[in-house]
């Protein structure tokens, strides 16, 4: 990262990853651009947060599955503490739920790290430009499938998908190797679970689960 202040034409970011290797590529994609300059990497939600709010960034570049604070729940926290700051969201995730899902919490971006190199800095240019850029592929099958009625209790695409996965028997270490999250994740996800819903039991979860048709089996 370059230590010479940044021009005032120059695009500040923050990137927010669990993983870096996957930060260091998101860095030299961007910091090739003469107008793009990093200036904080973030391993998990809770300092996406703190970071955000110590650099006011032009742009939050954010993964969605990180420890702790989940991604979907950092948006409305970031966007508050930093209106200013518009959000990409950069992930695994290429389910139209999970996009529209971030949308709606405050992302102006949506990017498929498999398609991070060609579209990234798209995004984050469209962004700044006050526009809201997703995924192609995935933008053409939101505008196909109709958008569902959310999730009950207000749960998340993710919480949803690990209560169907906890409902089915498989225990947190599977989840997270099946998600490729971390259990450490997959354990705060359950506790959010159990808090929204009141279920504390797995007879509970799986009852629950049952009843608002959340197994995918």
């Amino acid at each position: 990262m370059s230590e010479e202040p940044a021009g005032p034409n120059t695009i500040r970011l923050v990137l927010a990853d669990d993983h870096e290797i996957v930060r260091n590529g998101i860095r030299l994609v961007l910091e090739e651009q003469d107008d793009m300059e990093v200036v904080a990497e973030a391993s998990d939600g809770e300092n996406a947060i703190r970071y955000t709010l110590g650099h006011k960034p032009d742009v939050l570049v954010l993964d969605l599955g990180m420890p702790g604070i989940s991604g979907l729940d950092a948006i409305p926290k970031v966007l508050e503490i930093s209106p200013g700051t518009a959000i990409v969201v950069l992930t695994m995730q290429d389910e139209p739920a999970f996009a529209r899902e971030a949308l709606r919490t405050g992302a102006s971006g949506y990017v498929v790290k498999q398609s991070a190199a060609g579209e990234l800095v798209d995004a984050v240019r469209a962004v700044v430009a006050g526009d809201t850029y997703i995924n192609p592929s995935l933008g053409a099958r939101l505008a196909a499938e109709p958008a569902q009625a959310g999730p009950p209790d207000d749960l998340t695409p993710r919480e949803t998908e690990i209560l169907g996965l906890l409902a089915l028997g498989h225990t947190n270490p599977e989840i997270a190797e099946q998600l490729v999250l971390s259990v450490r994740t997959v354990e705060t996800h359950r506790a959010n679970i159990q808090h929204k819903t009141g279920a504390s039991t797995r007879a509970e979860l799986v009852a629950y689960a049952t009843e608002h048709d959340l197994i995918d089996r």
